[in-house]
């Protein structure tokens, strides 16, 4: 068995993942979310919204198997003083109000750690990443090196990049976001021709209240069938946040919470296989400034 064929039957795919319990709680339906420390993974493009340095930690444990843990260490660092303000309500709960909302002149830039797995099998990324927003649309890219390693048969790094687009189509009420992931098609191993797989996502956020947000989106690898995503948010008040979200590809429901404390948000979501079992995940993040 070459290293690419084992990592294919062990890992988490060597695709984009999850960032953030947020995403997690609503089926991963993150394409078109925006300004928060998250948008790193889910799509780079929502990093332009972000407002202030901040940093987040995000963990999960799927299925009870410390096998399949992830970690991950993801830092954000607007660049610039604040352009003027724009319109559109922001979708990170640590983000400013609508009437007062800025983005970073020169844009935002972000660094990402992440390890998945243990000792016989883990998958380690490490990933730059920038997002600029002019009127109602932001654009990012962002470049990883992935190191793939098996006990007994070695290790093997990678470069893949990644782009991402966001757009807010109408105003505080709906916004439009994709991305693509491994644009290269990046080779893990030659044994059968090998690849990364190139993960291509679009989705939509419609928002028909302040407290309310709705998503949908599709996700296609270009080797598999395509997994169609939908996520509810509701906001009681603006501290608390209660999440619900269903994906079909995966047979996968999940639901969760989000509290926001001060400079800290933290969030929490399980998820619920019916084959494989439960997953949790937890993430909290932290910014600084005004």
């Amino acid at each position: 068995m070459s290293l690419g064929s084992a990592a294919s039957a062990w890992a988490q795919g060597n695709g984009p993942g999850v960032r953030g319990a947020r995403a997690a709680a609503l089926g991963n339906a993150s394409v078109a979310l925006a300004g928060e420390v998250w948008s790193m993974g889910n799509n780079v493009a929502g990093l332009a919204e972000i407002q202030r340095p901040t940093v987040g930690f995000y963990a999960e444990n799927r299925y009870f198997s410390p096998a399949l843990n992830v970690g991950s260490l993801t830092v954000a660092l607007p660049l610039g003083r604040a352009a003027e303000p724009g319109a559109g309500a922001a979708d990170g709960a640590t983000t400013a109000p609508a009437a007062a909302r800025t983005w970073a002149r020169n844009g935002v830039v972000a660094f990402e750690a992440q390890r998945f797995g243990g000792q016989l099998y883990n998958e380690t990324r490490v990933g730059a990443g920038y997002g600029y927003r002019f009127g109602q649309i932001s654009l990012g890219g962002r470049v990883d090196m992935l190191q793939v390693s098996i006990e007994g048969l070695g290790s093997r790094r990678v470069l893949l990049g990644t782009l991402g687009g966001q757009i807010e189509v109408v105003p505080q009420r709906l916004s439009f976001g994709a991305s693509l992931y491994n644009l290269s098609q990046t080779r893990l191993a030659s044994y059968q021709d090998e690849r990364v797989p190139t993960v291509l996502k679009a989705g939509l956020a419609y928002r028909p209240s302040g407290q309310v947000t709705l998503l949908v989106e599709t996700e296609k690898d270009v080797e598999r069938d395509a997994n169609f995503k939908a996520g509810l948010e509701y906001r009681p008040v603006p501290i608390l946040a209660a999440r619900l979200g269903l994906a079909t590809l995966t047979k996968q429901a999940s639901a969760g919470f989000g509290l926001l404390t001060g400079s800290f948000q933290i969030d929490y979501a399980a998820s619920f296989q019916q084959a494989l079992g439960f997953s949790q995940h937890l993430s909290i993040s932290k910014a600084w400034g005004n």
